[in-house]
């Protein structure tokens, strides 16, 4: 739908989730990777939308340098 935002703080959220689960030793070194892999996959997906989002207003705030 585009809610790159939201999107970005369930990103966040999902990050902490996984350091505290880390920190407790409450996941296994296999799942580690793939807990890992996944927040990294949402994080890349977030900056992408947030990219074309920017792209898509012109890039308002980028100044330009003639």
């Amino acid at each position: 739908k585009g809610l790159v935002l939201p999107a970005y703080d369930f990103c966040l959220k999902c990050s902490l989730s996984f350091n505290m689960l880390d920190a407790r030793g409450a996941i296994s070194g296999t799942e580690r990777t793939g807990y890992i892999a996944r927040v990294r996959n949402l994080a890349r997906k977030c900056a992408a939308g947030y990219l074309a989002m920017r792209e898509e207003k012109g890039f308002p705030l980028l100044k330009v340098r003639s």
